[in-house]
């Protein structure tokens, strides 16, 4: 048998996020961009909603946790979203970005990634990197 593995795909997912340290990021809530590149086993061999990790579940449960909480810093936001992923068995791996586009007015964002695998007794290996 063939070892296929899928990978789904959500890009700049934008929402308004209470999040960042300075006080002018304080006033308000801001836009972040969220990509998130998950792995998982095989795509389902039916054409059935039922059988497949569908991007509502991304945008939905996302959402939700934008809109939960402040948040000071992306990084803590991106553990969040890591944890959300996870707590699905079928994904396996995946990365995660947020991205500020409108805190400086002379770089187009600034945004931290982060990446993950599952181990091998069900925990995940998270590492995070500054993403611009």
């Amino acid at each position: 048998m063939t070892d296929i593995s899928t990978r789904l795909l959500l890009e700049d997912f934008a929402l308004d996020v209470e999040i960042g340290i300075h006080d002018f990021e304080r006033a308000a809530a801001q836009r972040v961009l969220v990509s998130v590149e998950i792995e998982i086993g095989p795509a389902p061999e039916t054409d059935s909603i039922d059988e497949a990790l569908d991007y509502d579940f991304l945008r939905r449960e996302i959402g939700a946790l934008a809109a939960s909480r402040r948040f000071n810093l992306q990084e803590t936001f991106c553990h969040g979203i890591i944890g959300l992923l996870l707590a699905r068995g079928e994904v396996r791996s995946g990365r995660v970005t947020t991205r500020k586009p409108d805190v400086y007015s002379d770089c187009a964002a600034v945004g931290v990634e982060m990446r993950f695998a599952r181990g091998t007794q069900g925990t995940s290996e998270a590492s995070s990197e500054p993403a611009g």
